[in-house]
């Protein structure tokens, strides 16, 4: 799974813009993972498959938008028609994700207009991306379930709501405990407000051999994917059937037998 997160500094004008930033980070974080997966270096595949969901709160409703995206260990290689495994724990570098996720995404900012109105200081930061190994990624798909179709809080976590102030439960991160928080009703309608996505936009976005346009179908996928970790099994030619072969005397070529005396070996020829 690989995450890709903007600096504090940013999050005014993204909220202020979001279907231009948001449709920017879906565009430079996908096209981040398609230079970098094609480079010889890494994984030496033009095609990988991926999909992202935008994720714009935190537990305690703050803004904070982010993709989360969930690929598989590899990329397709067009050229030559085979799979390119990446390692089992490791995808691709994190400093080369966030360099060129930095740089890709001030370009989009220059041409979308919104440049100017972008602290400086946010393109000399290292941009942070994560990227680690989930296994099977069920986990991944379990944690990202909520955000496709909840919206940032649930019911169940809101206590009361009483004298003006909304009392909700939160727990923090890498922590099973939870807690509680107040805040002011207007404060509080604030911050839920803030999440709701541009009309019609939407949240998961398909790419590579995942999109619906791919001309290469899933079961090409698999099928390259089982060549390159010779799943195939094979069909093993049948030994052939040797003649049993006795040793001869190399002059009357009688067959010999051999006699054993304590551990001396006496060969007796009948011929």
């Amino acid at each position: 799974m690989v995450t890709f997160t903007v600096p504090g500094q940013l999050r005014r004008v993204i909220r202020s813009h979001q279907e231009t930033t948001y449709k920017a980070l879906f565009n430079t974080s996908s096209a981040t993972l398609k230079t970098l997966s094609a480079d010889e270096k890494y994984i030496g595949g033009d095609l990988p498959g991926f999909f992202g969901v935008l994720h714009t709160w935190g537990r305690q409703l703050e803004y904070h938008p982010h993709i989360h995206y969930i690929i598989p260990g590899g990329s397709f290689d067009k050229e030559s028609g085979l799979w390119r495994s990446s390692r089992i724990d490791f995808y691709l570098p994190i400093w080369a994700l966030s360099k060129m996720f930095r740089e890709k995404f001030k370009s989009a900012m220059i041409k979308a207009g919104l440049y100017d109105q972008i602290n400086p200081v946010v393109w000399k930061l290292d941009w942070n991306v994560n990227c680690q190994a989930v296994g099977n990624s069920q986990g991944s798909l379990k944690y990202l379930a909520p955000y496709v179709f909840k919206v940032a809080i649930s019911d169940n976590r809101i206590i009361k709501s009483e004298n003006r102030r909304v009392y909700f439960r939160y727990k923090k991160q890498k922590s099973s405990r939870w807690r509680t928080m107040s805040l002011e009703v207007m404060e509080f309608i604030r911050r839920y407000l803030q999440h709701v996505l541009p009309t019609g936009f939407m949240k998961i976005r398909y790419y590579g051999f995942l999109g619906s346009g791919s001309s290469l179908s899933l079961d090409n996928i698999r099928a390259a994917i089982e060549r390159s970790l010779d799943y195939f099994v094979k069909e093993q030619p049948s030994p052939e059937r040797k003649e049993n072969r006795y040793p001869y005397c190399p002059h009357c070529k009688g067959k010999l037998k051999f006699w054993y005396k304590l551990n001396a070996c006496e060969i007796w020829n009948p011929g």
